[in-house]
């Protein structure tokens, strides 16, 4: 199925075509976020350091600004960032224990 703009889709199948597209793409992402965990484990001298909460807000601060700047919900985004710098120190923390 071809993947429309959704300004283009008129029935619910081409929105959900879209929207599978958009996951794949997200997942994609996300294999490429997670690999610099790995490599963040490999580079941090100690597992203490895993856990940075400055550079965690930090993170989620500036999901939350270019999500309004893009006109979405910023605390919608923040709270996934928010889950998404917890599963990437949780996946870093594991990566560091395997070196």
């Amino acid at each position: 199925m071809t993947i429309l703009d959704p300004r283009e889709c008129t029935t619910m199948a081409e929105v959900r075509a879209g929207v599978d597209a958009v996951d794949r793409d997200l997942i994609a992402l996300l294999a490429r976020r997670f690999a610099y965990m790995d490599a963040a484990a490999r580079i941090k001298p100690v597992r203490e350091t895993v856990r940075d909460e400055r550079r965690k807000a930090e993170v989620v601060a500036n999901a939350r600004t270019l999500a309004e700047a893009a006109g979405l919900p910023g605390g919608a985004v923040a709270n996934l960032w928010d889950g998404l710098v917890e599963a990437s120190i949780a996946y870093e923390l594991a990566a560091f224990d395997r070196r």
